[in-house]
């Protein structure tokens, strides 16, 4: 029988334990785990917001992105446009100078032709007067050439007013028709 009651003592005992154990250990532990179960899950619940969120920003962050190189695109065509257009001015223009300077040279050209031209006649001249002068004065000099030249003058002068003389009758019969 001691062994009845040394066993049923430690059934006792056991269930006593069980007892303090039921009612002040397993009640706060119960506690803690819901509260330590709670706080996972807001947890859990925290990181899939958080999820969620990312997903978003990284959408908007593709949306970004594709929106910056569009823009880039564009910056990069109207850039382009704009060098294509100040080239083609800037081609424009040179042929403006270019037309204008051929206009300018070619007008100091004809200029300095012109002006080289009558230089050359005035030489020209000159020098015809100053062959002239000498040729008449050697001509002059000899008496028999001067002589055949006074002839040969009033020569001309008969002939010039013999045609005069034949052609006042037909201007004379032209008169008295008119």
């Amino acid at each position: 029988m001691d062994e009845v009651l040394a066993y049923i003592a430690e059934l006792v005992a056991f269930a006593i334990i069980i007892f303090f154990v039921m009612r002040y250990i397993v009640p706060p532990a119960r506690k803690a785990m819901r509260a330590q179960q709670e706080t996972i899950k807001a947890q859990i619940e925290r990181a899939e917001q958080t999820e969620k969120r990312l997903a978003v920003a990284e959408a908007k962050y593709a949306d970004a992105v594709v929106e910056a190189r569009q823009e880039a695109a564009k910056i990069r065509d109207n850039a382009r446009a704009d060098a294509q257009r100040i080239v083609e001015e800037m081609r424009v223009q040179a042929d403006r100078e270019v037309e204008r300077i051929r206009v300018r040279g070619e007008e100091e050209l004809a200029n300095r032709r012109q002006h080289l031209m009558r230089e050359l006649h005035a030489y020209l001249g000159q020098r015809s007067v100053e062959v002239a002068d000498r040729l008449v004065g050697e001509h002059l000099a000899d008496a028999g050439a001067r002589s055949a030249t006074v002839d040969r003058f009033l020569d001309e002068l008969d002939a010039m007013s013999a045609r005069a003389e034949a052609a006042e009758p037909s201007l004379v019969a032209t008169k008295g028709e008119s």
